[in-house]
């Protein structure tokens, strides 16, 4: 199972990610995110961010997600490289909580080749799904 695909979209970036389990499976949005941003290779690990984030639903947890890694980079110049994501159900099933550490670098672009600035992430098409075992996320990032 690949993590993440890339799919053809006519004016902003449109992908799909995959894992077995929640955690996997926002570990792979995420790299996907900022694979379509930046050449990954190029960005050095070696700060660490926290992000600790509460919703009723897993689409808006990933939906927020997604959004405070574009917000770190915009914000804070901080670009994320990977992120190691622990998802749990809150008490009596309410909701979820999501805690992940993110390692990158303060954004230089002499450092990182980058490919497009990612503006947002959409509503449109915005979905999380889990058949026969796996989760899947299709995003489209607004460009």
């Amino acid at each position: 199972m690949k993590p993440y695909t890339f799919l053809d979209h006519t004016a902003d970036v449109l992908f799909e990610a995959f894992g077995k389990t929640l955690d996997e499976l926002f570990q792979n949005a995420a790299k996907a995110l900022q694979e379509s941003q930046f050449y990954l290779k190029t960005i050095d690990p070696i700060k660490t961010k926290k992000i600790r984030l509460k919703n009723k639903s897993v689409e808006m947890l990933l939906f927020g997600f997604l959004q405070e890694l574009i917000f770190l980079k915009d914000a804070e110049q901080f670009v994320v490289r990977s992120c190691k994501v622990a998802i749990k159900e809150t008490k009596k099933g309410k909701g979820f909580s999501l805690t992940a550490s993110c390692l990158g670098d303060k954004l230089d672009l002499k450092k990182q080749s980058s490919k497009v600035d990612a503006k947002a992430i959409t509503f449109h098409q915005f979905s999380v799904t889990k058949e026969k075992g796996v989760w899947k996320a299709r995003v489209i990032v607004d460009i």
